[in-house]
C-alpha cells in the first residue's frame, strides 16, 4: 500500500539557464508536472508514492520515467505512448522569480491516457491526488474520473489541485465548468488566490473560501498567497499563516511543494483534517509553507524538492530568528 497515489501530467519543464556565447537564451531540461511534483516532494519527505499517467515513448518520456524511479516513485502505472509525444513546457522567469509558461501539447501523451489503461490495483493508498490538467481533453478526462470514482469507493482521502493553465483549455468557460464539476469529490483542495477569484468571482478570502467550502462540502481549503503564506479554511476554523522570507529563484512547483508538505502532515498526524484543532491546522500549514519556500530557492520542479532534514533545519533557523 502506498501513502499517496497521483494521476495526471508528467512533462518536461525547460527552465531558463542563462545565455549562450552568442547571447541566445539557454534552457535546462527539468522534469515536472504538478501531480508528479507533489509525489516527488512526498518522496523526498520519506513517503511511499506511485504515479499513474502517460508520457511519450521518446527520449523525454524515458528520461521522465528514469527520474521517477530515481526518486523512489513507483512507475507501474506509467505508460509510454508510441503515438504521441511527451508534453513540453517552456518556463519564462521574471525578475521577482515568478514565472509563465509556453506549452507544447497538441495533443500531448498525457491527454491520451484511457480509462482501460488505469490499473485499479495501483489505486491502493491513503490519499489519491489529482489536478485539473488531466480534465482538459478526452480520453484523459474519463480516465481521471474513473480513477477518482475508484478512489472514492476505496475510501481514500481525495486531494485536488485545480491548477488553472488557460492556454491548455479550449476556453476559460470550459475550464471553470470542468474544474468545478469534480470539486465536490475532493476532501482537500489547494488553490491560488487568483484561482479562487476565477472560480468564485471574488477574491475575498473569508467570503469566497467559505462559499466554496459550503457549496462543495470541502474538508480543508488552502488558498496559497505566494510570499504572503496561506489562508486556510476547515469548517468554521480559518486563518492566515504567514510565509517565510527567502530569495526566490524559480517559483515553478512552489504550490506543489506546499501541497506535498501539507499531505505529509496529514499522513504524519494519522488523522484527517476534520479532526485537527486550530493549532494543528496552523502548524501543518506553517510546515507546508516552509516546504514551498525552500522549493523556490532552486530551479525546476522535481529537482527543487527539499528533504525532511532540510525542512526541519530551515524551520529551526526561522524559529530562532523570530
Amino acid at each position: 500500500m502506498y501513502d499517496v497515489v497521483a494521476l495526471g501530467e508528467l512533462l518536461i519543464d525547460f527552465t531558463p539557464a542563462g545565455k549562450s556565447e552568442n547571447g541566445n537564451p539557454l534552457f535546462e531540461c527539468n522534469p515536472g508536472g504538478a501531480p508528479a511534483n507533489v509525489l516527488a516532494c512526498l518522496a523526498q519527505l520519506g513517503k511511499k508514492t506511485a504515479f499513474v499517467g502517460k508520457v511519450g515513448d521518446d527520449e523525454f518520456g524515458r528520461f521522465l520515467r528514469e527520474v521517477l524511479v530515481a526518486r523512489g516513485i513507483a512507475t507501474q502505472g506509467l505508460i509510454l505512448d508510441a503515438e504521441e509525444s511527451t508534453t513540453l513546457a517552456f518556463v519564462h522567469l521574471h525578475a521577482d522569480g515568478d514565472r509563465s509558461f509556453s506549452f507544447y501539447r497538441k495533443p500531448g501523451a498525457d491527454t491520451r491516457l484511457r480509462p482501460e489503461e488505469v490499473d485499479r490495483s495501483q489505486l491502493d493508498a491513503a490519499i489519491f491526488h489529482f489536478g485539473s490538467l488531466s480534465l482538459t481533453h478526452e480520453p484523459a478526462r474519463s480516465a481521471t474520473l474513473t480513477a477518482l470514482r475508484w478512489a472514492k469507493e476505496k475510501g481514500m482521502l481525495i486531494s485536488y489541485d485545480p491548477n488553472l493553465r488557460p492556454p491548455l483549455w479550449p476556453s476559460l468557460e470550459e475550464a471553470k465548468r470542468q474544474i468545478l464539476a469534480v470539486m465536490d469529490q475532493a476532501d482537500i483542495v489547494k488553490i491560488s488566490h487568483e484561482e479562487l477569484e476565477f472560480l468564485m468571482g471574488s477574491g475575498d478570502l473569508a467570503g469566497a473560501s467559505a462559499q466554496l467550502c459550503r457549496e462543495f462540502g470541502l474538508t480543508l481549503l488552502l488558498v496559497t498567497l505566494g510570499k504572503d503564506g496561506c489562508y486556510f479554511r476547515a469548517g468554521e476554523l480559518a486563518g492566515l499563516v504567514p510565509g517565510f522570507k527567502v530569495q526566490a529563484v524559480d517559483t515553478t512547483g512552489a504550490g506543489d511543494a506546499f501541497l506535498g508538505g501539507l499531505l505529509f502532515e496529514v499522513l504524519r498526524r494519522d488523522k484527517g483534517p476534520k479532526e485537527w484543532t486550530s493549532e494543528e491546522l496552523a502548524e501543518s500549514v506553517r510546515f507546508a509553507n516552509a516546504v514551498g519556500a525552500l522549493a523556490v530557492t532552486r530551479k525546476g520542479g522535481i529537482p527543487a524538492m527539499p528533504s525532511l532534514a532540510q525542512v526541519e533545519e530551515f524551520m529551526s533557523r526561522a524559529n530562532m530568528a523570530e
